[in-house]
């Protein structure tokens, strides 16, 4: 059973910049693909960006190409979400999420098992 918890949330100015963790407990960090997702309120949960576990490859959103950059520290067991040149449709409460193996694109909240509890990101304008 792996345990994330995010960190780094946080109300911010359009234009200003946060950077998200998620730190993983009790598992094998390295064995699996890992995810941002984000929910706006009224709105369902979307895929924001994604690293793979060996590779590091990263997928992102169209609405966040440019901006955000994710990251992962394996020594660290943690994986990163920096956010530039945020906007205010970019507020939501943001969680990450860890895969076995993602194969679809983009990549679908089923393909995720365990999940973090969420931060909130406010973009004031």
């Amino acid at each position: 059973q792996v345990q994330l918890v995010e960190s780094g949330g946080g109300l911010v100015q359009a234009g200003g910049s946060l950077r998200l963790s998620c730190a993983a407990s009790g598992g094998t960090f390295i064995y699996y693909d890992m995810g941002w997702f984000r929910q706006a309120p009224g709105k369902e949960r979307e895929f924001v960006a994604g690293i793979r576990r060996s590779s590091g490859t990263t997928s992102y959103a169209d609405s966040v190409k440019g901006r955000f950059t994710v990251s992962r520290d394996n020594a660290k067991n943690t994986v990163y979400l920096q956010m530039n040149s945020l906007k205010p449709e970019d507020t939501a409460v943001y969680y990450c999420a860890a895969s076995w193996g993602v194969t679809r694109r983009p990549p679908q909240e089923w393909e995720y098992v365990y999940w973090g509890q969420g931060t909130q990101v406010t973009v004031s304008s």
